[in-house]
């Protein structure tokens, strides 16, 4: 697109920061995104990051466009090196398309700086001659404003705002650097960089948040009033969102000595008439397991959100991958139900931790929300939730004196009291129990006892969130893949402009549709997306739809898919068709 003036203007912008942890770069994430959706645009951040406190090299991805965009690029087009070593960090994401921004010492002078454009700006002398070296991420917001388009006035004043609570001498700074940063790079004359200007105020009716505040609204509009958990990345976010806004909210709110403690406080407190979560990822959750048995033997809910990350053991702790599907289906001893949701939208993150606690309530089982820590990571702006059909549906019942637990009913599901809620006796028990819940040893009754608890299973394939078709009824090609992979899929395969092709994403994948075979048995070629090794919803999808995918695209380095690694995979595996 270009203006009156012949300048051509840009509809989708891709922003990298890199630097040392403790340099500031989420400072000027925070400070950008929120000056780009203030002047109308729509933006899309994410982040990749090392296990270290300081030091390292990480980046965060940044695009901004005139329309919705909420999946990470490959491409750079504007590079904000902060240390040495950063360009390198994203050799391969560095184009001669690239323009280079900053100082020649962080940028260096090896192959892949010399395959971009760079322009230099002293972001340090900038800062320091205006009082402290620490504005010179301030120095560099600026300069990507001006380069973008951005109005002056509105930057300063956004940043004047943002540094309301300092002292009125370091907001002033601030507001200088930014001006220098803005003025540095206006004088540079580069027009191929500006956006095209934005149709409106955006921001209005819109939220922008990421996935780990997206869930744990929804966990609060799902009634959660009691969190138990012990810190691990990246399931973190939300414990620390929920403590602090626990007051607000009436959630108490525990940091247990250990995953093990945490899990069984959870259960607890839904034996006790709350409604509790566990925040955790693979490698706390595995200590969980037997505390989920736990769980399906005393028939109490509980809801488990367990944000993957790339294992064995420590394995990448803050990297991302979809690999803990089969620890969350076949976690603990013994046989018993459960619901495993996967959200690949925020509003799906919402809505489905909303969900989570009415299903454990309702069918008294464990219920498993799965993200991932670019799920959690992750920002864009969304329209409100719409709350119309939000509600917290309470299943326990007042008992009466015969009152028992465990009574065994045609579809397993037993009336739930809560202690002192009646004139019964709430009797559980580890042990296998009878219907009162006192333990017993009378194999024949362990065998009602087990079936009245499978039971639930059918009811629950009743209640399955069906997966969401995207693309054309009468497709060639499906393209199946759940969780996180959402956007990235939906995006590629809109690129590639091929309208034979279907994406069909599950945001619950246990128990599966069971419309899932007839979705594939209308497709000449099936297509499998998803970020493990050894393709475990596809294993599942076969395993319950009896139908295998022709094919599997796969990730397990650690990073989630680009549009561009998917367009590229999906244009290898289709070219035939």
């Amino acid at each position: 697109m270009a203006d009156g003036a012949g300048r051509k203007h840009r509809d989708d912008i891709s922003i990298v920061l890199c630097g040392q942890a403790g340099q500031g770069v989420q400072t000027v994430e925070y400070l950008l995104t929120r000056l780009l959706t203030l002047a109308g645009y729509h933006v899309f951040a994410t982040k990749e990051y090392m296990s270290r406190v300081r030091g390292g090299v990480n980046s965060t991805t940044i695009r901004v466009s005139d329309h919705e965009v909420a999946a990470y690029v490959h491409r750079i087009d504007v590079l904000i090196p902060l240390s040495k070593g950063a360009v390198e960090h994203v050799a391969q994401r560095v184009s001669a398309q690239t323009v280079a921004l900053g100082e020649r010492e962080a940028v260096g002078d090896g192959p892949v700086a010399r395959s971009c454009k760079f322009i230099e700006i002293p972001f340090t002398k900038m800062a320091t001659d205006i009082g402290n070296k620490i504005y010179s991420n301030i120095v560099a917001v600026g300069a990507v404003a001006a380069l973008l388009g951005i109005d002056l006035e509105r930057l300063t004043d956004h940043v004047r705002r943002s540094f309301a609570r300092k002292p009125a001498e370091v907001v002033e700074d601030n507001a200088k650097a930014a001006l220098a940063g803005y003025e540095a790079a206006g004088g540079l004359g580069i027009r191929d960089l500006a956006l095209s200007p934005a149709p409106g105020d955006r921001g209005k009716g819109r939220l922008l948040l990421d996935g780990a505040e997206a869930v744990s609204l929804g966990a609060i509009a799902g009634g959660c009033n009691f969190v138990s958990s012990y810190p691990m990345s990246p399931s973190t976010p939300v414990l620390t969102f929920l403590a602090q806004h626990g007051s607000d909210f009436g959630i108490v709110v525990e940091q247990a000595e250990d995953e093990i403690a945490a899990i069984n406080m959870a259960i607890g407190a839904w034996y006790a008439g709350a409604r509790g979560l566990v925040t955790t990822s693979g490698g706390g959750f595995a200590l969980m397991t037997e505390g989920l048995s736990l769980a399906g033997m005393l028939e109490t809910p509980v809801v488990v959100h367990l944000a993957q990350r790339p294992g064995p053991a420590t394995g990448l702790p803050t990297r991302t991958e979809q690999g803990d599907l089969e620890l969350a289906l076949y976690a603990g001893h013994g046989e018993f139900p459960r619901i495993i949701l996967a959200p690949g939208t925020l509003e799906g993150g919402f809505h489905l931790a909303q969900r989570a606690f009415n299903l454990a309530d309702k069918y008294q089982v464990p219920v498993f929300l799965l993200t991932d820590q670019y799920f959690i990571d992750s920002y864009y702006d969304t329209p409100a939730f719409d709350l119309s059909k939000v509600g917290v549906e309470k299943h326990f019942v007042r008992t009466a004196k015969d009152y028992r637990r465990y009574a065994i009913t045609r579809e397993g599901v037993s009336p739930r009291g809560v202690p002192g809620y009646g004139d019964g006796f709430v009797i559980v028990d580890s042990d296998e129990h009878d219907e009162e819940g006192h333990i017993t040893e009378d194999l024949d009754l362990r065998v009602r006892m087990v079936n009245k608890r499978l039971a639930k299973g059918e009811l629950l394939a009743a209640d399955v969130v069906p997966p969401a078709l995207v693309g054309p009824q009468d497709y060639k090609n499906l393209v199946l893949c759940w969780g996180s992979t959402y956007h990235a899929v939906k995006e590629a395969i809109s690129q590639l402009g091929r309208d034979d092709t279907a994406m069909l994403h599950y945001s619950q994948v246990y128990p599966l549709y069971d419309g899932t075979a007839d979705y594939m048995a209308r497709a000449g070629k099936t297509v499998i997306i998803e970020g493990n090794a050894t393709g475990q919803f596809a294993k599942l999808v076969e395993l319950h739809a009896g139908i295998p995918a022709d094919e599997l695209l796969l990730k397990y380095n650690g990073l989630n898919f680009s549009v561009e690694e998917i367009m590229a995979g999906l244009g290898e595996l289709l070219k035939d068709d």
